[in-house]
């Protein structure tokens, strides 16, 4: 999207949902969204009690609902959410909004199983938890609100989301306008809650809170082991490191676009993107050429000490995985490059630089678009090499090859929830790929990608020796 397109919508958004940084000026009105979490936690329970008479038919035309108010809001969400967090482009968050609405499972994805036999008919359907507490990030606050409000939905639950402070506003506005859309399509009231001022005491009460029945959480270390202390269920979407592999095999050309287009897309926010390049030696510069034909700019020399002081606060190291400088998570590569004295056009998608086995930039989760790369000998270093990088967090991790074998080895030594193939890792979450999406993760507790059926519970009756009809 063209940049002038991009400013023009977000000082159009600006003007229209004018709330001061800090304030809450212009989101008491929304609908679902209360002074405390004691309220916000109450009404979702009242809500439930009214949503469990509530018909299927009618339960599918509110998820539809849901779907079109976020097609119809999509550039208001995208701006806001750049303009409040500082994170992020805002032509990509338009694209992550569109894939939360349209491909995230709906009710169809809760249908029941039945078993017929010699004995009788055994009938399996999902129940709904009841009120789920969700705790949602400032990296992608609206995407997942609407992937987490329309999975927990379809599957009958109503939810009560946390967000983070610094994505406040536009998560209260996200929570309002799925509310609104749901009330107009004929369901009831609250089915999504949330509060003005969240913080960490609000999400504290939120998961210890009796009335709520299951724990979701999509963010960092911290409140992924904070729900965990708790003696409710939890899902929880934890950290990763994304290594991509590039060996002797594969098409360079192609790699070089989906590496840079991967780890460019949103600014590098999304837990799912490259976070570092292993690169057999033989390809290793034909690769880095490829790359910046591709968009990416290669650091060399004092600038790489420059990047890595400006953006590593806690350097990261074999089985440890340290720390960002959160001042330039999801930044522009631009905006990075002229902290250290570089004058790069807008349109740079990262920056790219070569280093060492031991360079903190490969062990760290950057979360921005500074993406290091480094050379080994042969296909067989570099897969042990990848294991290392992503910590055990068994999250994401992709491979360029053409070697069907190594791609095999690689895919069951990683064993994480997503493994990419050949393409840009966001093509793994159904964006430019086949399959569903979701935006919470969920590897630490074994669910991998979340869908409607992940926050239901199987209820079985049986039928003894009758009712099988052939």
């Amino acid at each position: 999207m063209d940049e002038k397109v991009i400013k023009g919508i977000v000082e159009k958004v600006l003007e229209q949902f004018s709330v001061a940084e800090g304030s809450d000026r212009g989101v008491r009105h929304f609908p679902g969204v209360f002074d405390t979490m004691e309220e916000a936690v109450y009404q979702a329970s009242k809500a439930f009690k009214i949503f469990a008479e509530v018909s299927l038919e009618t339960r599918k035309t509110m998820i539809a609902a849901m779907r079109r108010t976020v097609e119809d809001n999509v550039e208001q969400l995208a701006a806001q959410a750049v303009d409040e967090t500082g994170m992020g482009r805002v032509a990509d968050k338009i694209q992550k909004n569109l894939l939360a609405a349209r491909s995230t499972p709906g009710v169809e994805d809760v249908q029941p199983d039945v078993y017929s036999g010699d004995h009788g008919l055994t009938l399996i359907e999902r129940a709904p938890y009841g009120v789920i507490g969700a705790i949602a990030p400032s990296t992608n606050p609206t995407e997942t609100i609407i992937n987490n409000s329309i999975s927990m939905i379809s599957a009958g639950n109503v939810v009560v989301f946390n967000a983070h402070p610094a994505a406040k506003n536009v998560s209260v506005y996200t929570v309002g306008l799925l509310n609104e859309a749901i009330v107009k399509a004929g369901g009831p009231e609250n089915l999504i809650t949330t509060v003005i001022n969240p913080s960490i005491e609000s999400g504290k009460l939120m998961m210890e809170h009796p009335l709520i029945n299951l724990l979701t959480v999509t963010g960092g270390p911290g409140v992924v082991n904070q729900a965990m202390k708790t003696s409710k269920k939890v899902i929880a979407a934890g950290p990763g490191n994304p290594p991509s592999v590039v060996d002797e095999t594969a098409d360079i050309p192609k790699a070089a676009r989906d590496l840079v287009n991967g780890a460019g897309f949103d600014n590098n926010i999304v837990c799912i993107c490259e976070k570092e390049i292993v690169a057999v030696r033989s390809v290793a510069d034909s690769l880095k050429s490829e790359m910046v034909k591709a968009g990416a700019f290669e650091l060399t020399g004092d600038y790489i000490k420059k990047v890595t002081e400006l953006v590593i606060a806690d350097p990261g190291r074999k089985g440890y995985e340290g720390a960002p400088n959160k001042k330039y998570v999801g930044k522009n590569a631009s905006f990075i490059a002229s902290e250290i004295g570089l004058n790069l056009p807008e349109e740079t998608k990262i920056l790219l630089l070569e280093v060492d086995q031991s360079h903190p930039l490969l062990w760290t989760e950057q979360l921005m678009p500074v993406i290091p790369l480094v050379r080994v000998d042969t296909v067989d270093q570099a897969i042990d090499l990848a294991l290392d990088l992503e910590h055990g967090f068994r999250h994401s991790a992709s491979m360029h090859s053409l070697n069907i074998a190594k791609l095999s080895k690689m895919a069951k030594l990683i064993n994480c929830s997503l493994f990419v193939k050949n393409g840009s890792n966001f093509n793994g979450m159904g964006f430019g790929g086949s399959g569903f999406t979701s935006f919470t993760i969920a590897s630490p507790t074994g669910e991998g990608f979340t869908r409607a059926r992940t926050f239901t519970r199987e209820r079985r009756c049986s039928l003894i020796d009758y009712f099988r009809i052939v």
